[in-house]
């Protein structure tokens, strides 16, 4: 699959995707970090890429409409969080891709669980 991570996650966090097989580009080293929330979707449909982030603002839907872009999915960190934690939510992220395509959906990945938005729908648990 073809990720792009937000900002707000880092090198290792791209080298744990690619450990797992995905095709990884980050914002940062595409020179967009700080760039508007809609540029950085256009950059992710531009190149079909799936937006891995931190940032809740892309959970919403009716703002950002997942069914014109490659997905979205936004990693939920629990209160108090660790470095272990975020390592957790992208395990679930890959087991995940491993079981369905995101395509044209928004994800709420939390750890060992799967929440997800398709169009017509309100989020639901799977």
């Amino acid at each position: 699959m073809k990720l792009k991570l937000d900002e707000n996650l880092g090198k290792g966090h791209a080298a744990q995707l690619l450990a797992a097989g995905h095709e990884v580009a980050t914002i940062a080293s595409q020179g967009l970090c700080g760039a508007a929330d809609p540029e950085v979707l256009a950059a992710c449909q531009a190149e079909g890429r799936c937006l891995v982030t931190l940032d809740l603002d892309f959970a919403n839907p009716l703002v950002f409409d997942p069914r014109s872009h490659a997905g979205i999915a936004v990693l939920r960190l629990p209160p108090r969080p660790t470095p272990e934690h975020l390592g957790q939510l992208l395990e679930t992220l890959c087991s995940a891709l491993a079981a369905r395509a995101v395509h044209g959906r928004l994800w709420i990945i939390e750890i060992g669980r799967l929440r997800e938005y398709q169009p017509g729908d309100t989020i639901g648990e799977e």
